[in-house]
């Protein structure tokens, strides 16, 4: 069994990791970190947990998160970094929710507004979206295979719903000019300490557009949209994203409505997107005129995605919905620690949404 540990466990992506770890068929839990709750049982925070091993959050600092073989991390940016250094330095191989490894240094300073303090560390980490970088990540996994630990810096969730549904279209070389993304994302996804926006008296009953002139988002789906445009080995510069996110009274759940300002619409676009994913275990390309739910995702790290050619003016709309805790967050980083280790992809992620 792989030695596994959480770091960060009591927020709303670190239970969703504990969630799909103790019930993963080839990792272990060792240990679930959090400073603030050091001591208390996990099942007083979170009710739904109760058995899973281990009972109690330990402290960040705690030793056995060094003896593991690969740790979670699921902690604001910068804190991702401070982590990942101590870890690396012990030979355990990190899996960051965090912003901290996914962007070129330059890149992540300017939209993070800090200086990034193991720039080592992230020249060699690979991006963790699997669907779009999944090379990259066969390339980290052989050199884990030889000894080494190595860094995955996960994709957002905004970037995850946004990538899965631009980049069959763009790789293609059929989308030029700036693409519309509209996205809706649940209140998880901003985190587990309210705010005056998602206290509950002020997000209930409520929806609102945010993040904007430039939400720090939008670099990493530009950076996606350049990745999707390179494979195709497309001319030119690649799209680029104008990104509005709102929130809702959801819990979880993300829906991405992107306009694809497309060069020709003499193409069967419902193909494109069904041969672009087939054979993908998690990336479910609906019926033509069918549009996706956020609930026939919901804690899956399944994506449904729904394409509407012919919109007029032409544009291609094409939808994708995700579980931010899941697809966006916990599920993708076990998804990706599953090729890091040279498991089956599906491994502890296999199952349904529930029907109601």
């Amino acid at each position: 069994m792989v030695k596994a540990a959480v770091i960060g466990g009591a927020g709303y992506a670190g239970a969703e990791l504990v969630r799909l770890i103790a019930r993963h068929p080839e990792f272990e839990l060792i240990a679930v970190t959090s400073d603030a709750d050091a001591g208390n049982p996990i099942a007083d925070t979170y009710p739904a947990l109760l058995g899973v091993e281990p009972a109690c959050f330990t402290p960040h600092d705690d030793p056995a998160v060094l003896d593991c073989d690969v740790a979670f991390l699921a902690v604001p940016h910068t804190a991702g970094m401070h982590h990942a250094a101590r870890l690396v330095a012990a030979g355990v191989t990190v899996v960051d929710l965090s912003a901290d490894f996914r962007l070129p240094q330059d890149v992540y300073e300017a939209a993070y507004n800090v200086e990034h303090t193991a720039a080592d560390l992230l020249e060699g980490a690979a991006y963790g979206q699997p669907e779009l970088n999944h090379a990259a990540l066969d390339a980290l996994a052989a050199k884990h295979a030889e000894g080494e630990p190595v860094v995955v810096g996960c994709a957002g969730c905004y970037p995850t719903a946004v990538s899965l549904a631009a980049v069959p279209a763009v790789r293609a070389g059929l989308v030029s000019g700036t693409v519309i993304a509209d996205c809706i994302s649940g209140i998880s996804g901003a985190g587990k300490k309210p705010t005056y926006k998602t206290h509950y008296c002020s997000a209930n009953e409520d929806a609102q557009a945010y993040g904007l002139p430039l939400h720090r988002h939008a670099p990493e789906m530009d950076m996606e949209l350049e990745m999707a445009w390179s494979q195709g080995e497309n001319e030119g510069a690649a799209p680029k994203i104008l990104f509005t996110p709102h929130l809702a009274p959801l819990a979880r759940g993300m829906v991405a409505t992107l306009h694809l300002p497309v060069t020709t619409e003499d193409v069967d676009w419902q193909k494109l997107y069904e041969d672009a994913y087939a054979g993908n275990p998690f990336v479910h390309v609906l019926p033509a005129g069918k549009s996706p739910r956020t609930s026939s995702v919901a804690g899956t790290n399944n994506a449904h995605i729904g394409v509407f050619p012919n919109r007029g003016n032409g544009y291609v709309t094409v939808i994708s919905t995700i579980d931010n805790l899941g697809k966006g967050a916990a599920a993708q980083a076990v998804q990706c620690a599953n090729i890091i280790f040279g498991f089956d992809e599906t491994a502890g992620l296999e199952g349904m949404a529930r029907a109601l």
